[in-house]
């Protein structure tokens, strides 16, 4: 089970440096401050960049824990091929970087073995969407509180990620399971 990790979280590592870049290398920094209460709950994936890691992933979601002076826990899990498909979870400790008002994290797993950056571009008002991205500008995450936005709240949300430079017919839409 470890090397199936190990080769996972390496497959997304050369995918990352392999990809194309969506933005000509870079992301757009991130455009207000985050709460800390951004980094609790659970948070659903409603549209992603295709990548290794995530390959026919259905049902992804995150739970973010233990938020304590900018250190935390997230672990991630998927469904292998369909919302009921088998379980993967991938469990990381996260930071937020200096200086970033809190919109700035680096993941380590494995015991920081692997590591990688995600910057909030952006999120809801009212936190109940955010747009997360590697600040390669090749991978770009639409998270929601919610296993499904309405369609209006999804409209906004993905014009916001093409207005910060995002092909959307790249992106993927994973399947959630009703709740």
């Amino acid at each position: 089970m470890k090397r199936l990790i190990l080769s996972l979280t390496a497959g997304f590592a050369l995918a990352a440096a392999l990809a194309p870049p969506a933005l000509a290398g870079h992301a757009p920094q991130p455009v207000k401050a985050v709460a800390p209460t951004l980094f609790s709950g659970r948070w659903y994936e409603i549209a992603r960049t295709p990548n290794m890691a995530q390959k026919d992933c259905q049902a992804s979601s995150s739970d973010f824990s233990g938020w304590a002076a900018g250190v935390f826990r997230v672990t991630q899990v998927c469904h292998k091929g369909s919302v009921q498909g088998p379980v993967r979870t991938f469990n990381a400790k996260a930071q937020i970087l200096p200086a970033s008002g809190n919109a700035k994290m680096k993941m380590m797993f494995f015991g920081g073995l692997v590591s990688q950056e995600y910057w909030i571009l952006d999120h809801a008002d009212d936190n109940n969407w955010a747009i997360m991205a590697t600040p390669g500008g090749n991978y770009v995450w639409v998270l929601s509180r919610r296993p499904v936005l309405d369609p209006a709240t999804r409209a906004t949300a993905l014009q916001r990620v093409k207005t910060l430079g995002y092909d959307l017919t790249r992106l993927a839409f994973p399947q959630q399971a009703a709740r």
